[in-house]
C-alpha cells in the first residue's frame, strides 16, 4: 500500500480585515493625499509671492511712431503687479492698451525674467465729433471705425476729415466717406466734414465751405445720387462761371443749387442732369 504523506499545516483562507482597519486606512490615505496636496499649493503660492522671480525687463516689439518706450513704461510699468508668475497677463495687456496711440497689445511671459509686449498703435482715419450735444473731447476714428481719445495737435496737419454724427455710427460713416470722397473727387470737391443727423440724413461739407445736402437712404443710393450731381454739376458751375455754394440733392427729380453771387436756381431736371 502506497505511503501517504500527510501535510503538517493544512491550508487556511485569509481572514477578512475588520472595518476599523479599513476605515483607518482610507482615512491615513485620505490624509496623506490632503497633505500633498496642500504642499503643491503652498509651494505655488510662494513662487507667485516669493521675490525671488521679479520681472527684471519689458521687451517691447510693434508699432512705436506715435509713442516712444519710455513714454510706454513709463504709463504702463506702474500698473503692473506681481512676479514672473503671479503676474496678471489680461490686466497687463490692459494696462499697456491705456497707452495713448495703443490700440491692442498681446503680453506674454519670456523665462525667466522678462515680459515681451507687441503693440500695435491707432492709425487716425478721421475726427470724432460725435453728437451735437454730445461732450466728447478730442477724438479720432482709426482706420476700423473704432472711437478713441488722443491729442489733437498731433495730427494738425495730416488733412483728416470730420465725422458727426450719433454714438455708434462711426463705422458706418467712415465706411460711406470713403465711398462718397472718391465720388466728389471727379468733380474736385472734398469733403471736410461729413455729419449724419438722428433722423438720418446726410450732409457733407467741402473745404471750399460749400455744402452738399444728400439726404436720407441707403449707402447705395447715396453714391447714386451724388454721382448723378457730379456728373452735370461741371455744365451748371461753367454756366453762371461761378463755384458751388449749397447743393441739395434730396429733390426726386432732380438737384438744386445756390452758386456764389447767383441767385438760387430752380431743381435742376433729370434729364438734364443724364445728359
Amino acid at each position: 500500500m502506497p505511503r501517504q504523506t500527510i501535510p503538517r499545516y493544512a491550508a487556511r483562507a485569509p481572514l477578512p480585515v475588520p472595518a476599523d482597519v479599513r476605515l483607518m486606512n482610507a482615512v491615513a490615505s485620505t490624509v496623506y493625499l490632503v497633505a500633498g496636496v496642500g504642499a503643491v499649493v503652498a509651494g505655488v503660492l510662494w513662487l507667485m509671492r516669493s521675490p525671488l522671480f521679479p520681472i527684471r525687463a519689458i521687451v517691447l516689439d510693434g508699432e512705436m511712431q506715435r509713442n516712444s518706450v519710455p513714454t510706454i513704461r513709463a504709463n504702463a510699468a506702474p500698473l503692473l503687479a506681481g512676479n514672473f508668475f503671479s503676474v496678471d497677463l489680461g490686466k497687463s495687456r490692459h494696462a499697456f492698451e491705456t497707452v495713448p496711440w495703443v490700440r491692442r497689445a498681446v503680453v506674454r511671459r519670456v523665462w525667466p525674467d522678462r515680459l515681451r509686449v507687441n503693440l500695435e498703435e491707432q492709425h487716425p482715419a478721421a475726427l470724432w465729433e460725435g453728437a451735437a450735444d454730445a461732450d466728447d473731447g478730442d477724438k479720432l476714428v482709426n482706420e476700423q471705425g473704432e472711437v478713441f481719445e488722443a491729442n489733437l495737435g498731433e495730427v494738425e496737419g495730416d488733412g483728416l476729415p470730420t465725422l458727426t454724427g450719433p454714438e455708434g455710427s462711426a463705422a458706418r460713416m467712415l465706411a460711406l466717406y470713403r465711398r462718397l470722397q472718391p465720388v466728389l473727387a471727379r468733380a474736385e470737391m472734398t469733403i471736410a466734414r461729413l455729419t449724419l443727423s438722428g433722423r438720418g440724413s446726410w450732409l457733407a461739407e467741402l473745404d471750399s465751405g460749400a455744402e452738399v445736402e444728400i439726404g436720407r437712404g441707403s449707402d447705395d443710393e447715396l453714391i447714386e445720387r451724388s454721382a448723378r450731381f457730379v456728373r452735370t454739376l461741371t455744365q451748371v458751375t461753367e454756366r453762371y462761371h461761378a463755384p458751388l455754394e449749397y447743393a441739395d440733392l434730396r429733390h426726386p427729380g432732380g438737384y438744386a443749387v445756390r452758386l456764389r453771387g447767383v441767385a438760387t436756381t430752380p431743381a435742376v431736371p433729370a434729364a438734364a442732369r443724364m445728359h
